[in-house]
C-alpha cells in the first residue's frame, strides 16, 4: 500500500458518497453497505493499519495522541480531506463541523469504542461538535472533512 494507492481507494469511496447529506441516512447506508464486516472496510482497515505502521499515516504527535491530514480536500476526493488519528484511552481536541464530518471506527483493541460506536462507520452533520473520545483501548480513526474545514474551540 501507497499513499497514492490509498488515495485512488479513499476517491473510489468518496465518489458513492460525494452528492449525499451528511446525516442519518447516510450514516446507515455507510455502515449497511461498508460496515465492519465488509470486504470494503476490511481493505480501508488494512490500509490504514500498514499506513500508521509505515509512518505515512498518524505520523504527528500531540496531546497524548497521534495524527495527521494525508490529503487536503480536492476535486479528485470529491471536496473531502482526509485524516488519520490513533489514540487509546483518550479525549481529543473539541472542535465544530461546519459541514459535518464522516468516520470510520477502527477498533484495535476489543471492545475499544469511538464516542461510544463500535467498529463502522459515524456520521456528524453539520453543525455539530464533539471532544472526539477513544475508550476501552485503542482504535484508528479516519475522518472525512468536506471541503476540509473543522473548527478547534478554546
Amino acid at each position: 500500500m501507497s499513499p497514492a494507492e490509498f488515495r485512488e481507494q479513499i476517491a473510489q469511496l468518496t465518489a458513492q458518497i460525494a452528492q449525499r447529506p451528511l446525516n442519518e441516512d447516510l450514516d446507515r447506508w455507510l455502515n449497511a453497505e461498508h460496515g465492519a464486516q465488509s470486504a470494503s472496510y476490511a481493505a480501508l482497515r488494512a490500509s490504514c493499519e500498514a499506513g500508521v505502521a509505515e509512518g505515512w499515516l498518524a505520523n504527528r504527535e500531540g496531546g497524548g495522541l497521534k495524527y495527521g491530514r494525508i490529503f487536503k480536500a480536492a476535486d479528485d476526493l470529491h471536496g473531502f480531506s482526509v485524516d488519520v488519528v490513533d489514540m487509546k484511552d483518550i479525549a481529543g481536541p473539541h472542535h465544530v463541523h461546519p459541514e459535518g464530518e464522516i468516520d470510520l471506527i477502527m477498533p484495535m483493541d476489543e471492545g475499544a469504542t469511538f464516542d461510544g460506536r463500535t467498529a463502522g462507520w459515524l456520521v456528524c452533520p453539520p453543525g455539530s461538535a464533539h471532544r472526539p473520545t477513544v475508550s476501552q483501548g485503542r482504535a484508528l480513526v479516519l475522518y472525512l472533512l468536506p471541503q476540509g474545514r473543522i473548527e478547534f474551540t478554546a
